[in-house]
């Protein structure tokens, strides 16, 4: 098990330094500022429509993928996950159509000039990409999220390839070459959760009978979770090129560099607790499950106090270093960012709790107070001051965003205790 975590913690990070590697190739290769702004533009509008439209089916197969594992309901294990990718597909196609309906419009909404094809070509994306969160939640079942991991690394590593080729010969061929590395990597990753699939025990597709109204509703709850997630993470950046210029957008893009991070930094523990704390939840383990989250929080803190000071100090520098001077407009975004990226790290299991304990809702409720408060300021402040306005914007956000997890942590640390508290004894 050890192991597995290695691979997996070391898989992700490669991953994440070769998309940290993709961003700064576009930002280095592109002509100008402006040009990777409208690159940043296609692919944030692009993730948008994608977590919008494209169904969460995976955190539902992973709930109840378990539970029928642990009952060995092999048969209704088939059923779950042949009807959850017949959903997902269903949600790439109309997040595709989406996509191809905001075309025409593009130029006159983010002030730019021949965007409309890059982004009817990015329309493939959602497409193509649906079936590999699937075959992820097949690796996750058989205990594989190392190789899950495996595979993140190698879709990015494709990711870096399509960049550093493509954007020396223009956008739309960047994002061409996007679409075919996706392709690849899709398919390898299907071929490995199909075969993880054919491991269980070969038994005809079972009704999923009474569990069929539960797996909708927590598939609905989980798809307005992400929708509104997809509110908070991709919406901003084509908000902000809207309110103001492609130029701002790049710069707000380069900003978002600690964002990406931090995420990355605590990705390992995320694939794991979503992994862990569900097995352990539907085991009756949970108590176990609420002393982990506290010693994520308190390990979180610790490295915290160490890096933000570290990283606040050589802003200047790894942006001129990294991006080039011509984005050192970026400094003072990317500072307010790094603060916020650090109280987002420090609630890094807000995303696994929900599952764990089948309350999807749970998401709905705090990413939607975050997202009532982060869109009009980045508006805002940024039709005011540009990548610095919306810097501004993600920091007051992200610190409502932990509070209100940290009062709803605190309910459900409370009520599991009061739920296995024995009953005191009869008096004879």
């Amino acid at each position: 098990m050890t192991i597995r975590r290695l691979v997996t913690a070391a898989g992700i990070y490669a991953a994440a330094a070769l998309g940290f590697a993709a961003t700064v190739a576009a930002a280095r290769i592109f002509p100008s500022t402006a040009v990777f702004g409208l690159y940043a533009i296609v692919m944030a509008t692009t993730g948008f429509f994608q977590t919008l439209l494209d169904l969460t089916v995976e955190e539902a197969a992973v709930k109840y993928g378990f539970r029928y594992e642990t009952q060995q309901q092999w048969g209704k294990l088939r059923r779950l996950l042949e009807g959850t990718l017949a959903y997902k597909l269903i949600g790439g196609a109309f997040a595709a159509i989406a996509l191809l309906v905001l075309a025409p419009f593009a130029d006159s909404l983010f002030h730019a000039h021949n965007l409309a094809v890059p982004l009817a070509v990015g329309a493939a994306i959602p497409l193509t990409q649906a079936p590999e969160g699937l075959a992820g939640v097949a690796l996750f079942l058989r205990g594989r999220y190392d190789v899950r991991a495996v595979f993140l690394t190698l879709s990015m590593a494709l990711r870096l390839a399509a960049v550093w080729i493509g954007a020396s010969h223009g956008l739309t061929t960047t994002i061409v070459l996007i679409v075919v590395a996706q392709v690849i990597s899709t398919a390898a990753i299907g071929i490995a959760g199909w075969l993880a699939f054919r491991r269980f025990p070969r038994v005809p597709s079972e009704p999923l009978g009474k569990d069929r109204k539960d797996i909708f509703r927590f598939v609905w709850q989980s798809s307005a979770g992400t929708g509104v997630v997809s509110l908070r993470t991709t919406l901003t950046l084509p908000l902000l090129g809207a309110v103001t210029s492609p130029a701002q957008a790049g710069l707000f893009r380069v900003a978002q560099a600690p964002q990406t991070g931090m995420a990355t930094l605590s990705a390992p523990a995320r694939m794991i607790l979503v992994t862990e704390q569900t097995r352990d939840w539907e085991r009756g383990s949970r108590q176990a499950v609420i002393r982990g989250v506290r010693r994520y929080t308190l390990g979180a803190a610790a490295l915290m106090v160490v890096v933000v000071p570290l990283l606040w100090w050589l802003m200047p520098d790894l942006v001129r270093w990294i991006y080039k001077p011509r984005n050192l407009g970026a400094v003072d975004a990317a500072r307010l960012i790094l603060i916020a990226s650090a109280v987002q790290f420090l609630v890094g299991w807000s995303k696994s709790i929900p599952i764990a304990v089948g309350r999807p809702k749970l998401r709905i409720w705090t990413h939607g107070i975050e997202t009532l408060v982060l869109l009009p300021l980045v508006g805002a402040l940024g039709y005011e001051w540009g990548a610095t306005g919306a810097g501004a914007g993600v920091l007051v956000s992200s610190v409502v965003f932990a509070l209100t997890w940290a009062v709803l942590f605190v309910r459900i640390a409370r009520d599991e205790s009061v739920s296995i508290k024995p009953e005191p004894a009869v008096q004879p």
